[in-house]
């Protein structure tokens, strides 16, 4: 009789077991850790696009934010080490500083992914993100373009307002733009660090449009810029819309909504768009293939109908970097449905 219990006990407890397995509890035991400055705006949009396909897997997704500060961010991905997640995604607010965070990681064998933004100076599993040095080709000439339009060869004022210098976006937007335009003696940069930030960014336009004549501006987040910039010219009663003696050509990287409303308006005239809600879909694509101990290989990446494709994935000294190509993005083309901010 005893033995008869025992036997009954083991096959309910093997029941049990089998039941849990095949309804999926494994699959909602996987605990992703997500570190960002904020989660409004783009950064809302970078996070859903993660969020939503990694939840559809039954994955628990733990989100925080800094608020811009990068020693709060490393103390919050030490939480999630603490709390012995089973994957880190974080978009960097110092590409170096973070590579504290990212030790710890590795040291506690916790894959770590990172959006928008690489590393610098440490290896993560992956980084997606937009081809930011190309963003910075497109707008640079653009620049150029409408600079040899107006003057009949390519030379004029432009002022470049930039983001955050310590992070490796900045970097690539302000050096493919610079690569263009470097290659024109006659067009003069007057270059000035904005940090991300609407209120510094208004300030420099009015420091620098108080003193000096342009003829152009390259921001380097039209999610961050674009609007107040047009209000503080309209308000230095320096706006004129596209097309009227006067106008100040913009430029920018994003392609946010409220950039593309403004490019249908006149008020600005091109965007490199990024692929921002493909960002953290990506990273869950391949976060899904760590965990089934799928190889990656560098090459091209292809997928039917996406503005970004190809990409490229390739392997560099911060681990694989997959570039999602950006989008030229102007009065032409500002009704495609695809783009992000027409989404």
């Amino acid at each position: 009789m005893l033995i008869r219990k025992i036997i009954s006990v083991v096959l309910l407890s093997m029941t049990v077991l089998f039941s849990l397995s095949v309804t999926g509890i494994a699959a909602a035991q996987i605990v992703v850790g997500y570190a960002a400055p904020s989660l409004d705006g783009g950064q809302k949009q970078i996070f859903d696009g993660f969020r939503v396909p990694a939840e559809a897997k039954g994955w628990k997704v733990l989100s925080v934010t800094s608020g811009g500060d990068a020693q709060k961010q490393i103390n919050d991905i030490n939480d999630f080490i603490t709390q012995g997640v089973d994957a880190i995604v974080a978009v960097p607010d110092d590409s170096a500083g973070v590579c504290v965070a990212v030790a710890a990681a590795q040291e506690a064998g916790i894959p770590f992914y990172t959006i928008d933004r690489s590393a610098v100076g440490c290896q993560v599993e992956m980084t997606v993100l937009a081809d930011n040095h190309l963003g910075g080709n497109q707008s640079g000439n653009a620049v150029v373009a409408h600079l040899t339009k107006k003057y009949g060869e390519p030379k004029g004022t432009v002022l470049h307002i930039t983001g955050n210098l310590a992070q490796n976006v900045a970097q690539l937007r302000k050096g493919g733009f610079d690569e263009i335009l470097n290659q024109h003696p006659n067009i003069e940069q007057i270059t000035k660090e904005g940090s991300w930030k609407a209120d510094k960014g208004v300030q420099i336009v009015r420091d620098v449009l108080s003193t000096r004549d342009v003829d152009a501006i390259y921001m380097h987040s039209d999610c961050v810029y674009s609007e107040s910039t047009v209000q503080t010219l309209k308000e230095m009663d320096q706006y004129a819309p596209r097309g009227e003696d006067g106008h100040i050509f913009i430029a920018a990287i994003d392609g946010c909504s409220a950039n593309i409303a403004l490019i249908r308006e006149g008020s600005t005239d091109q965007a490199s768009g990024q692929p921002i809600p493909d960002f953290g879909s990506m990273v869950v694509e391949y976060i899904q293939k760590k965990l089934n101990g799928e190889a990656i290989e560098p090459g091209t990446v292809v997928k039917d109908g996406a503005l970004w494709s190809p990409a490229q994935l390739v392997m560099t000294d911060v681990g694989f970097q997959l570039y999602l190509s950006t989008t030229d993005i102007s009065i032409d083309n500002v009704d495609n449905p695809g783009l992000w901010g027409n989404q």
